[in-house]
């Protein structure tokens, strides 16, 4: 996937966007095996690939929040504020 930008983001299904997650998750839970037993060449790509599931999450969540009703949205909000009170 590699620094998948925003826009490219918007383009996929929702089935491709999980499909994306589980696969770039697999493939970081790869990365770390082979970084703790062997090492990698280029260890920085743990934290790009990190940031891309991050993005894809990211994503799949504002699909979400764009799903909800006026109602629900009302409704998470006052929740929101209510854990922010908490502090």
């Amino acid at each position: 996937m590699s620094s998948k930008k925003f826009e490219e983001l918007q383009n996929y299904s929702l089935e491709d966007l999980t499909a994306e997650i589980e696969q770039t998750e697999a493939s970081y839970q790869k990365l770390r095996f082979d970084h703790a037993i062997k090492g990698l060449e280029d260890p920085m790509r743990l934290r790009e690939v990190r940031r891309d599931i991050a993005r894809l999450r990211t994503e799949q969540r504002r699909r979400e929040l764009g799903g909800l009703s006026a109602e629900e949205l009302a409704n998470r909000s006052k929740l929101r504020k209510r854990r922010s009170n908490r502090k």
